[in-house]
């Protein structure tokens, strides 16, 4: 041992070791039963030699629950306010919310939704006032959506199409079915919607085989991230030319940009993302609202 480390580990093994815990009782082994302990510290209370880490873990430990419960309730108060747009400081998107005219019983709708499970898949009030601009633009009358949830986007599209108007809302939860339909009925617009409670897949696959390709003006896309090449391959073919497909979740909270994450979904929509940037068959635009949303123009009939 060189003599510059054998001053330092003098000078180590002087510092003054942390004091045992009491003879009478056994170290608590339970953080909380470590914190309520009177006179007993964290640190006096560890193994004699444990780790820094040892010591961490047991602390953040302790927070868990709590963390736990407030990101729960953050996640119910940003869902009832309806989805922080993607990258926006909260001031500016209260401010962006203020400047969303949003009919009443969306407003309803989204509040039910706020204390559900999921409640962050519902679309942002932002992004169904795209969507209602975009069928008025196109004057559509026949529109179909894949991903329905409970209800709050089909229920937009409907009440913006004209009383002859037809929206094919196909949606596999029957629970989240029965809170869009209540709505629907709510506001007076069942009679446009003609409700798919079948994996989506097979919904418009059984469209294409009862005759309806390039029938419908607009599609709307907010369903499993793992189906979305195959859902726009179909509606390719179910939308007419100069229809348009909009796909939500494009930006996927941001982890498509992130090289780190590779789970299955975040994969699949990047992947979509590349096959739709190289696709002749479609103008596309992707658009930086709510989670993002990609509208694809049809170009050429499939």
């Amino acid at each position: 041992m060189t003599p510059r480390l054998a001053a330092a580990a003098a000078a180590a093994s002087a510092l003054p070791l942390p004091p045992p815990p009491p003879a009478a009782a056994a170290p608590p082994r339970t953080l909380r039963a470590l914190l309520q302990s009177p006179g007993t510290s964290a640190a006096s209370a560890l193994p004699r030699g444990a780790a820094p880490a040892y010591l961490i873990r047991r602390l953040c430990s302790h927070h868990s629950s709590a963390a736990a419960a407030s990101a729960s309730a953050a996640a119910v108060e940003e869902a009832r306010r309806g989805r922080k747009q993607l990258g926006m400081t909260p001031p500016l998107y209260d401010y962006l919310l203020a400047n969303v005219r949003e009919h009443p019983i969306l407003r309803e709708l989204r509040e039910e939704t706020a204390a559900m499970r999921g409640s962050q898949m519902q679309v942002s009030p932002a992004q169904a006032q795209l969507l209602v601009m975009l069928v008025q633009i196109l004057g559509a009358k026949r529109c179909i959506e894949v991903g329905v949830f409970t209800g709050y986007s089909s229920l937009a599209v409907a009440l913006a199409l004209p009383e002859s108007g037809h929206l094919v809302a196909c949606e596999r939860d029957e629970r989240c079915l029965e809170v869009a339909k209540k709505y629907y009925q709510r506001a007076g617009v069942a009679h446009k919607i003609d409700v798919k409670h079948a994996l989506a897949a097979d919904s418009l696959r059984s469209l294409l085989d009862c005759g309806e390709a390039s029938s419908f003006d607009f599609a709307f896309v907010d369903a499993d991230k793992r189906m979305y090449e195959e859902y726009f391959e179909h509606l390719l073919q179910l939308v007419r030319v100069g229809g348009l497909i909009v796909m939500d979740n494009v930006l996927w909270y941001g982890r498509v940009a992130d090289p780190l994450v590779n789970d299955q979904k975040t994969i699949s929509i990047k992947n979509f993302n590349k096959k739709v940037l190289e696709d002749k068959r479609v103008d596309i635009s992707m658009v930086p609202i709510g989670d993002g949303m990609t509208i694809c123009r049809k170009l050429v009939d499939t």
